[in-house]
C-alpha cells in the first residue's frame, strides 16, 4: 500500500498549480452521455475517482479516451463518444467505489429511459443518504423500486414528464442528478432550494452549451425546459475550489515570512465569500489576480474560528486543512462543522502529531502553536480531506512524518507530491506493509 514520506520544516516556495475541480469533472462526465456522440471536456483532473467514474460509463457502452502527461502543470482533455449506449446500468463493484457513480441514475434515465444502478458507497465519515436524489427523480415522473441493493428507474412511455421539486435540505448531488434526468423530459421541472455551488453552475453550463434549456444557474430555484436531444460539445472544465484553499492554507503556514508564494489556475470566486472574508482575518496577506493568486507568508497567524455552510458559507471540505492552519495560529480557535457534524476523523491523528485539539459534538477547539509545536510521526488517512489535512500538518511538524492509506488522499488532489516537491517540499511516495506500517 503506498504512503506518504515527509520531511517537515521545509519552505515552500515559488509556485504551484490548481487542477481542475473534481467535484464538477464527474457531472460533467455523466452529462456527456446524454448526447449521441463524442464530447470533449477540457482541464480533467489526474484523479483515481476519474478513472473509476470512466470505467462505470464504459459499462454503459460509452467510449473514454483519457491518456493524461505527467507534467502536474498541464491541463489533460478526455473524450466521451457516447453514441452506443446499449447497457444502461452502473455495478455494484464500481459504484461502491465512489458514490459519485450515482449520477448515473438521473444520466442514464435522461439518454435511455431506464436506469438500474447499486446504491454507492463512499468516504468512511457520516451517511450520505440517496434519498433526496430517488425522490426528485420520482417528482419527474419516474418508477422507482430498489432490488438487491440496487435501485431500478424506468420513465413511463421511455421518457419523463418532468416535475416540482424542492430539496430539504440543499444538496449539490441531488440537483445534479435530477438536472441530468430533467433536461431530456417531455415537459417543465421547478427545482427550489437547489444547490447554488459552483460545481452545479458549471455542470449547469454545459448542459447549456448542449442544447439544454435551463434558467436560474447559482440561485435557489432552478427551471428547466425539456428538450428532445441534446448535442455533443468541447467544454472546459473549471479549477478546483477547494484544492485552491488547501494550497492557500499550505502557503499560509509554510511560506517563510516577507516571501511570496503563487498560486495559479485559479477562481478565486468559487472559493465563495465566506472562506475568503475569514482568511483576511488571519492577518495573511493575500493578492486576488487575473487567474492566480500571491500569498505572502508572515510571523504571526491570528487565530480565526469557522462554520461550515453551504456556499457561500465556508466549505465543509476545507474545515480539516483549516484546522491545521489553527494549530499555527497565536491563540485558541474553534472549528465547527454544520454540514457534516461527524467530520472529524482527522483530530486524533492530528493528536498524535502533537496537536491539542478536543472535539465535542459538531465543534473542534483548536490550541495554536505556542500550546504544543507539531512532531512528525505516522499517522493514517480516513478520508479524502483528511488525508490532505495530515500533509499540511506533517510539512510543518519537525521531523519526519508518514501518512498512510493515501489512497483516499488520491481520490481527489492530482499530483499532489510531485507539485508540492517542485515547490521545496520533502514529499516522497513509498510503499509499505499494511501490517507493518512501522517496518
Amino acid at each position: 500500500m503506498d504512503k506518504l514520506v515527509i520531511q517537515g520544516g521545509r519552505p515552500l516556495t515559488g509556485q504551484i498549480t490548481v487542477g481542475g475541480s473534481k467535484n464538477t469533472a464527474l457531472p460533467l462526465m455523466a452529462a456527456a452521455l446524454l448526447a449521441d456522440g463524442e464530447s470533449k471536456i477540457h482541464n480533467m483532473p489526474v484523479l483515481q475517482d476519474v478513472y473509476t467514474f470512466s470505467n462505470v460509463l464504459r459499462v454503459t457502452g460509452a467510449t473514454v479516451a483519457f491518456t493524461p502527461d505527467d507534467d502536474p502543470n498541464t491541463p489533460d482533455s478526455m473524450r466521451i463518444d457516447a453514441s452506443n449506449i446499449h447497457h444502461p446500468e452502473a455495478p455494484y463493484e464500481l459504484v461502491k467505489k465512489m458514490r459519485a457513480s450515482f449520477y448515473m441514475l438521473g444520466a442514464l434515465l435522461g439518454r435511455c429511459g431506464k436506469a438500474k444502478v447499486s446504491l454507492p458507497g463512499g468516504c468512511a465519515w457520516g451517511p450520505r443518504p440517496v434519498d433526496l436524489h430517488i425522490k426528485g427523480i420520482e417528482a419527474l415522473g419516474a418508477e422507482i423500486r430498489e432490488e438487491g441493493g440496487y435501485v431500478i428507474a424506468e420513465a413511463p412511455g421511455g421518457r419523463l414528464k418532468g416535475g416540482t421539486f424542492a430539496f430539504e435540505p440543499s444538496s449539490v448531488g441531488a440537483t445534479i442528478n435530477v438536472l441530468l434526468a430533467a433536461v431530456t423530459a417531455s415537459g417543465e421541472s421547478r427545482f427550489e432550494n437547489a444547490a447554488a455551488e459552483p460545481d452545479v453552475v458549471v455542470f449547469g453550463q454545459m448542459l447549456q452549451a448542449m442544447g439544454a434549456k435551463i434558467d436560474g444557474l447559482g440561485t435557489k430555484t432552478i427551471t428547466v425546459q425539456g428538450v428532445d436531444k441534446l448535442n455533443p460539445v468541447e467544454f472546459s472544465n473549471c479549477p478546483d475550489r477547494i484544492e485552491l484553499g488547501t494550497y492557500m492554507i499550505a502557503a499560509a503556514i509554510a511560506t517563510p515570512p516577507g516571501e511570496t508564494f503563487v498560486i495559479n489556475g485559479t477562481n478565486a470566486d468559487h472559493l465563495g465569500a465566506d472562506f475568503r472574508e475569514r482568511f483576511a482575518e488571519t492577518g495573511v496577506p493575500v493578492t486576488y489576480g487575473d487567474g492566480m493568486i500571491e500569498v505572502e507568508g508572515v510571523e504571526t497567524i491570528q487565530p480565526v474560528s469557522i462554520e461550515t455552510a453551504p456556499y457561500p458559507g465556508f466549505p465543509t471540505d476545507l474545515q480539516a486543512q483549516w484546522t491545521v492552519m489553527m494549530t499555527q495560529a497565536s491563540g485558541a480557535s474553534t472549528v465547527r462543522d454544520t454540514v457534516y457534524t461527524d467530520r472529524f476523523k482527522h483530530v486524533p491523528e492530528l493528536r498524535r502529531l502533537g496537536a491539542k485539539l478536543r472535539a465535542d459534538g459538531d465543534t473542534v477547539t483548536i490550541e495554536g502553536k505556542d500550546a504544543t509545536p507539531l512532531s512528525g510521526a505516522i499517522v493514517m488517512s480516513t478520508d479524502l480531506r483528511a488525508s490532505v489535512s495530515l500533509v499540511l500538518a506533517g510539512m510543518v511538524a519537525s521531523g519526519e512524518t508518514n501518512v498512510l492509506r493515501v489512497y483516499h488522499l488520491d481520490r481527489g488532489y492530482e499530483k499532489l507530491e510531485k507539485k508540492l516537491q517542485n515547490a521545496g517540499i520533502a514529499i516522497e511516495r513509498d510503499t509499505y506493509d499494511e501490517a507493518h506500517p512501522e517496518g
